[in-house]
């Protein structure tokens, strides 16, 4: 059975850039079964209830500014799945949750960005599903969980977000500017948190984990880890696949869950 991944996507720019955590992501297309299609949790669709895209074949959304123009001309016309998001949002439903499709949104730089290089054909089926910014980790986690029988079926979930995400420190920084204490901390006790199985520290990560609100601000781009752990299954095994760093404060952390 594929393992559910969270992937952290870091800058739009990752596309384009010589870093460890590219490589990392060309390669792992290659690391597991290939999928019949992918559903990807993005950090960069947030709705109030969960929404899944139900297109034929999907555009791609440049949601970013003040980047090198090259970057606008990258496409990933990677084809839809909408009877799939269709059964999706039915087992949602079954779950408990308001779901609903949207039959117009394209992929988001959160997803288009890691599998363009996982997956550079852009042939396999790819749909997203929206996070929900202010429902917090213990909704996402059982979203995930709700989502996990679909790995049986050959769909690979990924939660793509970043690991830390404190973009106030972003601009103007080289890419390898050393790594940020707090940065260093707060990953650390997130990464022995999720080795540990520690399930109830990482729902409150906001209050026991060091330097939280300093590596996420706001929420968003760490829900889609919670929603690739709950759709690993019940004490999933946890592996961490790559560690690395850009900018000083932008971990590029993955894990995968089985």
């Amino acid at each position: 059975m594929l393992p559910s991944l969270f992937l952290s996507h870091g800058a739009p720019v990752l596309s384009l850039t010589d870093a460890p955590a590219r490589h990392f992501l060309e390669g792992l297309g290659q690391a597991f079964e290939q999928p019949r299609a992918i559903l990807v949790a993005s950090a960069h669709w947030e709705t109030p209830t969960p929404r899944l895209n139900a297109v034929a074949s999907n555009d791609t959304i440049h949601d970013f500014y003040g980047f090198p123009a090259p970057l606008y001309a990258l496409r990933y016309p990677a084809p839809g799945a909408p009877e799939l998001a269709a059964r999706i949002v039915a087992r949602l439903e079954a779950a408990g949750f308001t779901a609903g499709l949207d039959p117009q949104r394209g992929l988001d730089h959160g997803a288009w960005v890691p599998l363009r290089m996982m997956y550079p054909a852009a042939d396999l089926p790819v749909l997203q599903v929206s996070v929900q910014s202010d429902a917090g980790p213990a909704h996402h986690l059982r979203l995930g969980r709700a989502l996990a029988p679909l790995r049986a079926d050959g769909v690979l979930v990924i939660g793509s977000g970043s690991f830390t995400h404190d973009l106030r420190r972003f601009r103007g920084q080289p890419i390898d500017t050393p790594e940020s204490a707090d940065v260093t901390a707060f990953a650390d006790w997130m990464d022995a948190a999720l080795r540990d199985g520690r399930e109830d520290d990482l729902l409150h990560y906001r209050d026991r984990a060091p330097f939280a609100r300093d590596n996420h601000p706001t929420e968003e781009h760490l829900l889609p880890l919670f929603v690739a752990l709950g759709a690993g299954g019940a004490e999933p095994r946890v592996e961490r696949l790559h560690r690395s760093t850009t900018y000083g404060m932008l971990r590029m952390d993955a894990y995968a869950f089985q």
